[in-house]
């Protein structure tokens, strides 16, 4: 049996595209090289990896077992080399990362560049998810590490404390709510929300506590980030909820006014996800370590 790399790769390319044309595209290959590179490969595993469709291709139950496998023993390859590379050239290596986008616009910059000042050679390759992808792609070993909110419910995967943080209303200046000291969630309610994309872990957040009261969220518009979000607010087609360090950061260049709420939900944990450490290549290790700098053992 005579399984390359690089036909696991153009698998892989080939499934997350969805299309073997998209897959060829972005691999620089003529697309009838994939096909018959994957062809070769359902030969020699005596399976069919994907179904042809005229939308695209679709992997059978044997081809998501192969992605998982696949993306193991590629990363395990650079592995090999990175480890060796280490004992001529100091510590060298590829940290896959997905975080939220709470974690990305709050800690993470710094704490991505303090790392690189320590360890220049290894790169970071950070990637934004809601919070649900982030566990899924930890799990499927299509990340080392993820940043995700510990609301979401979790297995398979090892956690660790990371950070919290605390929501806060934004509305528009001249809102009625803008001379207050603080609100709740029926303040909230009251009004039109603007919402994070779907999957968003604040919308989820929202929306549970709305439950408790047997109330809905209006949610008029969702937006992709917290910039877009302070326009719409700013423009006045309703209040948003983001968290206090971006709240007061946005305040100081849009139109709008940052409110704390006195709901317990306003505290957050953002927590660390790995599939186990001792599975851990040595630079995401180390990573996670720099992450974890002044944080009581778990």
């Amino acid at each position: 049996m005579n399984l390359d790399p690089v036909s696991l790769q153009l698998f892989i390319r080939t499934i997350e595209e969805g299309t073997i044309a998209r897959a060829a595209e972005k691999e620089h290959i003529a697309a009838a090289a994939i096909s018959k590179r994957i062809s070769d490969l359902e030969a020699a595993l005596k399976s069919v990896l994907i179904v042809r469709t005229n939308r695209g291709v679709v992997p059978t139950s044997a081809g998501l077992a192969l992605i998982t496998m696949a993306r193991r023993v590629l990363h395990d390859l650079n592995e090999i080399s990175v480890q060796i590379s280490e004992y001529s050239s100091g510590v060298r290596g590829l940290v896959r990362v997905c975080a939220n986008i709470s974690a990305i616009t709050q800690f993470l910059p710094q704490d991505i560049k303090s790392f690189h000042n320590l360890y220049p050679d290894v790169q970071i390759h950070l990637e934004e998810q809601i919070s649900p992808t982030i566990l899924k792609s930890v799990q499927d070993n299509a990340a080392d590490i993820g940043i995700f909110s510990s609301s979401y419910a979790y297995e398979r995967v090892k956690t660790l404390s990371y950070k919290q943080d605390r929501l806060l209303l934004i509305v528009p200046v001249g809102h009625p709510l803008a001379t207050k000291d603080s609100c709740t969630l029926t303040d909230i309610l009251t009004y039109n929300f603007i919402g994070l994309h779907s999957g968003s872990n604040i919308n989820h957040i929202i929306s549970s506590a709305a439950s408790t009261l047997r109330r809905n969220v209006n949610m008029t518009v969702q937006v992709t980030g917290f910039d877009t979000l302070c326009l719409m607010v700013e423009s006045g087609l309703g209040l948003g909820v983001m968290p206090e360090r971006i709240a007061h950061r946005y305040a100081a260049i849009f139109d709008v006014v940052p409110l704390p709420i006195a709901e317990p939900w306003t505290v957050r944990h953002l927590d660390i996800c790995v599939r186990s450490l001792d599975s851990l290549p040595t630079a995401a290790r180390l990573f996670v370590d720099h992450l974890r700098r002044g944080i009581p053992a778990d």
